[in-house]
């Protein structure tokens, strides 16, 4: 049986599969204890609440990890679309692999000081 985030993915093709593929591997390396489910109709990973989320649309990948991960790493967004939720990465740019990993890695000790 497929999981439902290969299912998503799969309904894409080319470069947005490419990227979802690669961000599902960022986000699942970065934060391994986390649960891959599907809210907001897009891949989402768990962990003591909503971690991050991410989908593909027409001209990029829409990541979406609050307005806490975004207002943190503000200084290093200028160069990408974002606002107080989301970040937008175009498919004509190569993913910032290693910005990924900070949002991701900060998110996830937010969560665990969750209470």
């Amino acid at each position: 049986m497929v999981d439902l985030i290969t299912a998503y993915i799969n309904l894409f093709e080319g470069i947005p599969k490419q990227r979802l593929l690669q961000m599902r591997e960022i986000v699942s390396q970065s934060a391994p204890e986390a649960i891959e489910k599907i809210s907001y109709k897009m891949p989402t990973y768990y962990l003591n609440g909503n971690l991050v989320h991410f989908a593909a649309f027409k001209n990029h990948i829409g990541f979406y990890p609050s307005s806490d991960g975004i207002e943190k790493f503000e200084d290093q967004l200028q160069d990408f679309k974002h606002s107080k939720g989301a970040i937008q990465f175009s498919y004509n740019e190569q993913l910032p692999v290693d910005l990924i990993k900070e949002i991701v890695l900060y998110r996830v000790s937010q969560n665990k000081n969750k209470k």
